[in-house]
């Protein structure tokens, strides 16, 4: 029997069942396997791939949105990926002209690669910023911090969510409600009893990311660094838009290291909604 065309093979939707072969596909492209990423992404997103007649996966992603179920205000792509032995012939191409007529109106965002930025321009995506990857042990400095951070509880998860949909302008409840379940660290800064930011650390293959990072200004978020970093022997790594100068010089005179650029870039809307003063690091770049 003859190979389907690529351009033949339809476009289907993956669950929780598609892990392997998405992680499967992220390790033939030299990216980790990311296994525990995956699961919350196709746990709490949509994902879409074509399925190779020869087995495992051609081209996935996936797409979390993110305001009300009927509406989304907001949809977040990542995790764009084509098998090395079909690159160069258009899948990509393909597979995010369907995401992106799947989505109609949703305004998108993502996070792009050098090598995937020309592809994402062509579809009409503008560049509207950038976010530095940083990774590297953390030395502290020995100085102790005015800001008082603790461990999140059952009882913060409200005002945690009240938070996080006034900075980072849309409601995802059902992303941040699973972070105590997929951070190893969930912990928050307050005045006076108020809460004015939370940070997580979660386990990435031999690291722990810190994301989301939300807080009052750069002193809370230093703080909520540092007291993440305090509770692991694991690398620290990390996505810091880099308007927030501050804090990226902070952890770099502190052990992490710049390791790549990603350019943030938005479709149908110039800029995304919230507060970015307040939003420091993403949960993750493949999920906003």
């Amino acid at each position: 029997m003859p190979t389907p065309s690529l351009a033949a093979l339809p476009i289907r939707r993956l669950t929780h069942r598609d892990l392997t072969a998405c992680a499967d596909l992220s390790e033939d492209r030299g990216w980790p396997r990311e296994e525990h990423k995956w699961g919350l992404l196709l746990s709490a997103g949509r994902g879409y791939g074509i399925d190779d007649p020869v087995g495992g996966l051609v081209t996935a992603c996936v797409v979390t949105e993110y305001g009300s179920h009927d509406r989304p205000a907001l949809g977040a792509i990542g995790m764009v990926l084509v098998a090395e032995r079909h690159a160069r012939q258009g899948v990509g191409r393909r597979l995010m002209q369907h995401v992106v007529s799947t989505m109609g109106p949703t305004p998108l965002t993502l996070h792009a690669t050098p090598n995937g930025r020309p592809l994402y321009e062509e579809l009409g995506f503008k560049t509207t910023g950038r976010a530095e990857m940083v990774l590297g042990h953390f030395t502290p400095d020995g100085s102790s911090s005015d800001i008082a951070t603790r461990a999140a509880t059952a009882e913060d998860l409200p005002a945690i969510l009240r938070l996080d949909e006034e900075v980072f302008g849309a409601d995802r409840t059902h992303m941040i409600t699973r972070l105590p379940a997929f951070a190893d660290q969930l912990r928050v800064a307050e005045d006076g009893g108020r809460i004015i930011g939370y940070a997580a650390a979660w386990p990435n293959m031999a690291t722990h990311v810190v994301g989301p990072l939300i807080a009052r200004d750069t002193e809370t978020a230093k703080a909520l660094v540092a007291s993440l970093a305090a509770r692991t022997d694991r690398p620290l790594r990390t996505d810091i838009d880099v308007r927030h100068k501050e804090l990226l010089a902070w952890v770099k005179a502190r052990g992490l290291q710049s390791i790549a650029f990603n350019a943030m870039m938005n479709h149908g809307i110039a800029e995304l909604p919230g507060d970015w003063s307040r939003r420091f690091a993403p949960l993750t770049v493949a999920a906003g």
